[in-house]
Parts: C-alpha cells; sequence; structure tokens
C-alpha cells in the first residue's frame, strides 16, 4: 500500500488526478503522522485537524466534479507560526504576545496558499521570534532533530523542517533571515529554498529588514518550484515585492546543468573549518555536476566574513521587535534573545548606516563574482546537527549562532537566491547539505540545479519514520 506520508506534492496531486487517493485519506494520514511524532519530536505549536479534514472534504468534492482549484487543492501544508493564518494565534514563539486577538488575516504567501486549494495542518515551532539557528522557545520548549531526537532540528524553521521530513506534510512555510530554512534543511535532509529578496512577499514587514525572506521547506525541488509558483507573485501589501516572474518555475526545472558554469568554494578560503564527512559529501556531488554537463571550477568569492556587520543589522532588528514589551514582558524572553536586544538597542545610526556599507560591498563583488559564474556551490553547513537545547555546540568556543553558520548569512545580506539540497549522512546517520547560490533573480538556476542532483540521485526524497513505525 502506498504511503501516503511518504509522497511528494507533485505525487499526491498525480493520484489525485488519477483517483487513487483522495485529499480526504492524505488529510488524514498526515494528521496521524504529526500527532504520532509529535511528542518526541516536538514539530508543532499546533495541529488544526478539524479544519484540516473540513478543507479536504471541500477540496475532495472539487476534484470529484473535475474541478481543481489551483495548483495545489487537497495537498497538505503546514506554516511556520512566525507567518500569519486566518483563525491561528501567531504566537512567533513567545510568551510576551497574547495569543487572544482577532487573527483574521494571513500573511501574502499563506492566503496564496488558500487560494490555490492548500490543506492547513498545523503552526510549526520557531525560536522566539525567529531570532537564532536552532528552534527552541520559553514558549513551545526544544524541537528535536527526526535521525536524531538528542540532536538539533536547527532553526529557525526548523519545526517546518521536522515536520516535512517526518511526513506531516510534504509542503512548509518557512522564513530565513541568515539561514533559517537552509540550517534546517541541512540538518533533517529535506530541500529548502530563500528566494531572491522580494520574490515571495511579506506582511507584516519583518523588524530584520531586508535580511528576512520567506521560502519553501519541501521533500525535493520540484515540489519547491511548484510551490514557487504559487507564493511567488506581488502583493500589495509589501513595496518591496517583485513584479511577476517571466514564467513558471516548473517548466525551467528540466534545463539540466550543462553548459553551467559552476564555481566550487569548499571552504570559502580556508575562513571555514568543514567537518570531512561533510567536506566529502560536497565534494562528491560537486564531481556528479561536472559528470552532468557543468564547467566546475574550485574557486571562492571575493568576501570576507560579513558577522559583525550583519550582528549590527540583526541585533538591531531584534531590538526593534521587542521594542514595544513591557518590564514584565521581557522577563519572559528567552536569556539570549533579552542579550542581543539590549546589544543591538546601543548600536548608534552610524553603526548602523556602515553595516549597511559592508553588505552593499558585498553585494557588489557577489554580482561581479556572478558575471564570471552562474552558480556557486558550498556546503550548506560546515557540521551535521549537534546536540538539541543548545544555541551553540559544546566545546566549540562560539558565543552566538551565527559561529557555526558561516555559509548561509552573507547571503541574506546580498538577497540571493540559495538553497540547500540533501547530499548525504555521516557516520552516525545525521544529514548533510550542499548549498546552491545564485545571482539575485535567478531563482530558477537554483532550481534547476537542485532538480538535477535529484534526477541523478545524488538527492533524495527520502523521509524518516517516526519511532516504532
Amino acid at each position: 500500500m502506498t504511503e501516503l506520508t511518504e509522497l511528494t506534492a507533485v505525487r499526491l496531486l498525480d493520484g489525485y488526478r488519477k483517483g487513487e487517493w483522495s485529499p480526504v485519506e492524505a488529510a488524514r494520514a498526515v494528521l496521524e503522522r504529526a500527532e504520532a511524532v509529535q511528542p518526541e519530536v516536538n514539530a508543532f505549536v499546533r495541529l488544526t485537524a478539524e479544519e484540516a479534514l473540513e478543507q479536504a472534504r471541500e477540496s475532495e468534492e472539487r476534484w470529484r466534479r473535475g474541478e481543481p482549484r489551483g495548483l495545489l487543492d487537497g495537498v497538505p501544508v503546514t506554516v511556520k507560526d512566525i507567518l500569519l493564518q486566518r483563525g491561528a494565534p501567531t504566537l512567533r514563539g513567545s510568551r510576551a504576545v497574547d495569543p487572544a486577538g482577532r487573527w483574521d488575516e494571513d500573511a501574502p504567501s499563506v492566503a496564496r496558499l488558500r487560494e490555490h486549494g492548500a490543506v492547513f495542518i498545523g503552526k510549526t515551532t520557531t525560536p522566539e521570534f525567529g531570532w537564532k539557528g536552532v528552534t527552541d522557545s520559553p514558549l513551545s520548549g526544544i524541537t528535536r532533530n527526526p535521525c536524531d531526537p538528542s540532536r538539533t532540528a536547527g532553526g529557525s524553521s526548523g519545526g517546518s523542517a521536522a515536520a516535512v521530513a517526518l511526513g506531516a506534510g510534504p509542503l512548509s512555510l518557512g522564513t530565513d533571515g541568515g539561514g533559517s530554512v537552509r540550517i534546517p534543511a541541512s540538518f533533517c535532509g529535506i530541500f529548502a529554498l530563500k528566494p531572491t529578496y522580494g520574490r515571495v512577499p511579506l506582511y507584516p514587514a519583518s523588524a530584520f529588514g531586508t535580511l528576512a525572506h520567506v521560502g519553501p521547506m519541501t521533500r525535493d525541488a520540484a515540489d519547491a518550484a511548484l510551490l514557487m509558483d504559487v507564493i511567488g507573485h506581488p502583493d500589495s501589501r509589501d513595496w518591496s515585492a517583485l513584479s511577476a516572474p517571466a514564467g513558471p518555475y516548473t517548466e525551467g526545472l528540466a534545463g539540466g546543468v550543462r553548459g553551467l558554469r559552476v564555481a566550487y568554494s569548499p571552504s570559502l578560503g580556508g575562513q571555514v573549518a568543514v567537518q570531512p564527512a561533510v567536506a566529502r559529501a560536497v565534494r562528491r556531488a560537486v564531481e556528479r555536476l561536472a559528470e552532468l554537463g557543468a564547467y566546475v571550477t574550485e574557486t571562492d568569492p571575493d568576501l570576507t566574513d560579513p558577522v559583525e556587520a550583519f550582528h549590527t543589522l540583526w541585533f538591531s532588528g531584534a531590538a526593534r521587535v521587542t521594542q514595544h514589551l513591557g518590564p514584565h514582558q521581557r522577563e519572559l524572553l528567552d536569556p539570549g534573545l533579552r542579550e542581543i536586544c539590549a546589544r543591538g538597542a546601543r548600536y548608534s545610526a552610524l553603526e548602523y548606516l556602515a553595516a549597511v556599507d559592508v553588505r552593499m560591498d558585498l553585494g557588489r563583488r557577489m554580482g561581479r563574482f556572478h558575471d564570471t559564474y552562474d552558480l556557486l556551490v558550498t556546503p550548506t553547513m560546515p557540521l551535521t546537527a549537534f546536540e538539541a537545547g543548545a544555541e551553540v555546540p559544546k566545546g566549540s568556543g562560539h558565543r552566538r549562532w551565527t559561529g557555526w553558520t558561516p555559509f548561509t548569512y552573507p547571503f541574506n545580506m546580498t538577497q540571493q537566491p540559495a538553497a540547500s539540497v540533501p547530499v548525504g549522512a555521516d557516520a552516525d546517520g545525521l544529514p548533510i547539505g550542499l548549498q546552491l547560490v545564485a545571482a539575485r533573480h535567478r531563482d530558477d538556476l537554483v532550481l534547476r540545479a537542485a532538480h538535477a542532483l535529484y534526477g541523478a540521485r545524488v538527492a533524495s526524497a527520502g523521509g524518516v519514520r517516526p519511532s516504532g513505525s
């Protein structure tokens, strides 16, 4: 019997068309899986079973009439609890947010899912206000890795990554301000794309400004392209949103990588210490790109670690997002968040603008780099998942989460599209991710190259079964 929880969205939709299964069957299977994994992994803030089954029944009737609505009719989806979803409190991982509210508006990406008939399974966990690269919060506790619950799922979209990996819905919406879809995708063995800034509209505007992206978290690149065809369109509430793409991302997937100019940077010029198992897995995948016809050159982009400038921008955003809180509410915050907020509040306008200058220069250098190379390939993460509940790996000497994420946050500063593709595992079975980066507005190239890796079986769309299954 087909395990509906193990199917991609593309395959589910094909089954609906052929009458092999129904949206109600899929929703029930996904809800059952979500309930089974929640006690051990803690991927959800809340499940919305009653609403999901009603949406699935309505979808099933549309399919019965031969009148499906949109591109995702009947597909189970989850949404990170940073994004507004009508009828469900968006608590953002914080005890300082009052759940009693109107909650009567969808974020743009959520609204597009609803218009296309998606079935909303639940809201996924996040660290408080999405502030760090692991997922634990005073509100919902620790989200654990589906491959090893003693390890972190990564963050800040860790609940979404764990849900997709475990079959609790093939599609999820995450957010990424410094690696927050790519970090957990790498740790949990799924695909995630941080699109070009503005490609997926965001409302309300993030306090982290133009570092913050909304992106798909999926079982493979084809599902991500399908989801981008739904959410990658402008919304009048986001003045920085880009115009509609030239055509569907799904139509460009089959182009392959033959003739593409690929730069492979194993360690950003020796700036990053990469675990040997990670380095080997990424190199093997790069060699496969060459076998598929890409012109691969081992070289490094012209950049030095912009972490201090990133901290200025990021910590200032954290201070802004909590600025309205009173003393009692501040006492409820994650202590690490309180610490960076205090630091962020001390930056001057001139210091902030100096960080913007660093960002602009980084963007210029990467723009010139992509005059020569279509794609940059790096590891997504220099390491595999470490112990759950810690912001940094034990004994690493790092002070903040940015110390172990040097491959991700630079490309939030440059607003480029970047994806994590699962390309193997270490000796403990912990997933390893490869990062693909392209010039701004070339999301299609990132998706195309990722799809080629899946087609060559370098990347796998396999999920993780819950304990005891």
